[in-house]
């Protein structure tokens, strides 16, 4: 058996890897560290299942679902394909053991995944996903007697209560003067994401709305290629914003008339602005090491922290609770709030930058958000790393760092993830390891964005010397 290892996102594989014989060991290595833990007992605990609407999600699921009840926990499984952050908000709202959940979230359509949801619904921290690993291996069953009841459910209202409270309790959730473009890219959001801002009065126009296993075939990546048709949507029928998630709903991106499809950074600026300017609440933002500075400036004016995690949101979901961050997220598109979940959730996160729009345009925020902070032009790239390259390609930056990039000195080196090089001119570099892929990343910001391409190059021929 080829090894099943659990990444940032959990177990993702292709096709010939994701097998029922594989899922089903994935579901024992559950199972097993479930059962191990001293304060669950099989019997006495319930387990949910959930997917996504790639074409083997639904199997998958149910595969899972068997190999909990053969272990002896009950199980919820979901009555239909449906977003992360909603199965994972349901662990806590039914105080579960925990939750599977079947999906490859952005990956193209040829691979599927399953992610472990602890009790707590955070991220699962190594600690727990090497646990899991250790036990993988085929199903044991108990005796029949022994096994759970598998019992379908569906948890959408209960979310959608909860976000429309969080919601309204920072910014309100009077949506009736907008109206918002919403793209699930055919995705588990469809029929959740566009209820939720319907909901709360928007007029929503839907966009690739129905189910896809193939995702019009591309990956349900929400970025500027994918969503290359939304501006002229926007404009075809005059409306406020568009939103779109990606293929499980944890993430979101905005397009608005004006900027078209927005970076996270900017959401990101945009919401937690939001939140301490007309909310009248100061907190602290929890953001990775590859998010914009623009934060820090906003934060600062406001008498608010910030503190720089790692890549990967179950470093976020351990800042947000370690610092009793306000609002937390990261230049892809992943965020979560003070009062919710230590997940990221890209349906309560659509209401949120939805409330933000309904009280000032999203293009105007930026407008006022760049007069007062400053621009940004931040972007990445990726450089071809064998896996088993990078951690001496890290290495060997420890002695080599540069004492100037793009004509600009460094004055200074963070090593929380990889390295980030802080320019004299307030720019910076960063490059870390890829948690998903053979790749380097390489990412940049700069206040000039007639260097933002010299920065990126800067950084991929530092790479490509350690490789050399």
């Amino acid at each position: 058996m080829s090894r099943i290892s659990f990444g940032t996102g959990g177990w993702r594989a292709t096709q010939d890897h994701f097998t029922d014989e594989n899922v089903r060991r994935v579901g024992q290595g559950i199972a097993a560290y479930l059962t191990e833990k001293q304060d669950v007992i099989p019997s006495e605990n319930t387990v949910a299942v959930g997917y996504d609407a790639r074409a083997t999600s639904a199997d998958a699921a149910a595969s899972l679902a068997d190999v909990f009840s053969s272990a002896g926990f009950d199980v919820l499984l979901t009555d239909r394909d449906l977003p992360t952050p909603v199965v994972a908000h349901s662990v806590v709202d039914r105080d579960l053991a925990g939750a599977a959940m079947v999906t490859a979230s952005h990956n193209p359509p040829e691979y599927n995944g399953v992610k472990f949801i602890p009790g707590d619904a955070k991220s699962a921290m190594p600690s727990i996903t090497d646990a899991i690993e250790s036990h993988i291996e085929p199903p044991d069953p108990l005796p029949e007697a022994q096994h759970g009841t598998v019992t379908r459910y569906n948890p959408v209202e209960i979310h959608a209560t909860h976000a429309v409270g969080l919601t309204d309790r920072y910014l309100g959730t009077d949506l009736s003067d907008l109206t918002v473009v919403y793209d699930a890219i055919h995705g588990s959001g469809r029929g959740i994401t566009d209820a939720l801002l319907e909901s709360a009065g928007a007029t929503v126009i839907r966009h690739r709305c129905d189910r896809d296993p193939t995702f019009g075939g591309n990956a349900p990546e929400p970025g500027p290629e994918t969503l290359a048709d939304l501006p002229s949507i926007i404009a075809e029928h005059d409306a406020d914003l568009a939103i779109a998630n990606d293929g499980d709903a944890d993430r979101i991106t905005v397009c608005t008339p004006d900027r078209g499809v927005l970076s996270g950074n900017l959401l990101f600026a945009v919401i937690y602005e939001a939140l301490l300017a007309e909310a009248e609440v100061t907190g602290p933002a929890i953001r990775t090491v590859s998010t914009t500075f623009l934060i820090d400036r906003i934060a600062s004016e406001y008498g608010a922290d910030v503190h720089e995690v790692p890549v990967g949101f179950k470093w976020i979901a351990d800042g947000m609770a370690t610092y009793n961050g306000l609002f937390g997220g990261e230049e892809s598109g992943g965020f979560t709030i003070d009062g919710h979940i230590g997940t990221k959730d890209g349906v309560l996160v659509a209401l949120l930058a939805a409330a933000a729009a309904a009280t000032e345009p999203i293009d105007d925020r930026l407008d006022r958000l760049f007069a007062t902070y400053g621009q940004i032009h931040a972007d990445k790239v990726s450089v071809d790393c064998p896996d088993d390259r990078k951690d001496a390609v890290i290495s060997g930056f420890e002695a080599a760092l540069p004492d100037t990039i793009a004509d600009q000195s460094v004055v200074d080196t963070v090593a929380l993830d990889g390295y980030k090089l802080l320019l004299e001119d307030g720019s910076w570099i960063l490059i870390r390891p890829s948690g998903t892929e053979p790749k380097m990343r390489v990412y940049a910001e700069t206040p000039a964005g007639e260097q933002l391409e010299s920065l990126l190059d800067a950084g991929s021929e530092l790479v490509e010397a350690q490789l050399a």
